[in-house]
């Protein structure tokens, strides 16, 4: 019992830092603080059950503990957005972002839209903070690398998606400057790619030939890339009123983190 209990405080403690760590950029960043006041609840609440299967997987792949059924990840991710949304009511209301004078509906909003980073930041934690020899080495079907990937396309773009600067550089860009950005992206992920060749734990050999590997998972982790750039612009409203081929470009800006997000994920988790 006393070894269950210490493992438990271990596993809260990783999950508090790796809240902190992960979220800190989005808890100080003001378009956070507005989309928490401001958007939409039907898409912040779609936003919050699309995390849900994601934070199911990433419990089961790399959570507080071993988990061995849906009914133990269940219980960590009810933990891990306990967690995220004490971590975000704390900072929130240590920085002056949230507190007396404030309506209800606006502090929920705030601590709420940012308690879902700060959930995936705690499982995360323990795969930063305490991943064994044991844990690493654990098989991965090729789902399961695409899960993976999706979670860290997820994780690296939700630190920008809410801010104007993804705009911004859309607009300074020319069609030459997307069409380039798009070959780039995908070296770049393919880069990351290789290197996990040569990691345990992957459907990846040295004897795979870099054309299936390219199709398989660069091409696909793009895509999956794309996917979810498109959804968090959708989601805060940076598409609202743009033209498709402005809309496009914003996508495809976006879609530069978080395939990065997607490729690195596969060498960190």
């Amino acid at each position: 019992m006393t070894g269950a209990s210490n493992q438990l405080r271990t596993g809260l403690g990783r999950a508090f830092g790796g809240a902190l760590v992960f979220s800190l950029p989005m808890l100080m960043t003001m378009e956070m603080w507005d989309l928490g006041f401001a958007m939409e609840r039907w898409k912040a609440l779609l936003l919050l059950a699309a995390s849900l299967p994601m934070l199911m997987f990433l419990s089961h792949y790399s959570g507080f503990e071993r988990t061995w059924d849906w009914r133990e990840d269940a219980r960590d991710v009810a933990i891990a957005y306990g967690v995220g949304l004490l971590t975000s009511a704390f900072v929130l209301g240590l920085l002056g972002i949230v507190g007396a004078g404030m309506s209800l509906s606006e502090i929920a909003g705030k601590v709420g839209l940012q308690s879902i980073p700060g959930a995936l930041g705690a499982l995360l934690g323990r795969s930063q903070f305490g991943k064994d020899a044991k844990d690493s080495q654990r098989e991965q079907t090729f789902f399961g690398e695409l899960g993976i990937m999706m979670i860290g396309a997820l994780f690296l773009a939700l630190n920008v998606a809410p801010t104007e600067e993804m705009v911004l550089i859309s607009y300074r860009m020319t069609s030459i400057h997307t069409l380039a950005l798009i070959p780039a992206t995908l070296l770049i992920m393919h880069v990351f790619v290789y290197a996990t060749e040569f990691s345990s734990g992957t459907e990846l050999t040295p004897d795979t030939p870099w054309w299936s590997a390219f199709l398989r998972f660069t091409l696909v982790g793009y895509a999956v890339s794309l996917l979810v750039a498109l959804y968090l612009l959708w989601t805060f409203g940076h598409l609202d009123g743009v033209s498709a081929g402005n809309g496009l470009r914003v996508v495809v800006v976006l879609s530069f983190p978080a395939a990065i997000g997607a490729a690195a994920a596969r060498l960190i988790l």
